[in-house]
């Protein structure tokens, strides 16, 4: 398998069935929290998307700053075609930046844009 990019995921991509349909595959995931966020709903129009989750609403990560605030989530490692396949899943609604996470490692996560 190629170098991996780890995704903080909290919501949709968590979900094997989604998964399956963009990576072709399970990915393994790594508990992980992000400190500094809330979670919010998107609601998603796209029909490919919601045919893939199973829904029209979407946690949303929302970034407030606030060190009270946190995420409990997990990382998935992927390879840099699935990342790119992760952006055209999440490309309606949201837009990909990079994160800290309480372990100390830099992923990207998926914010409302």
């Amino acid at each position: 398998m190629d170098a991996t990019l780890p995704i903080f995921s909290f919501g949709t991509l968590q979900l094997e069935q989604v998964q399956r349909e963009l990576f072709g595959r399970a990915v393994p995931t790594t508990p992980d929290v992000l400190h500094g966020a809330r979670l919010g709903v998107l609601k998603i129009t796209d029909p490919e998307v919601i045919r893939a989750s199973g829904s029209d609403e979407h946690p949303a990560l929302i970034i407030t700053g606030d060190p009270a605030d946190s995420v409990d989530g997990g990382t998935l490692d992927v390879t840099a075609e699935e990342l790119k396949a992760a952006d055209y899943y999440e490309r309606v609604g949201y837009r990909r930046i990079q994160v800290t996470l309480k372990s100390g490692l830099e992923a990207w996560a998926y914010v409302p844009r």
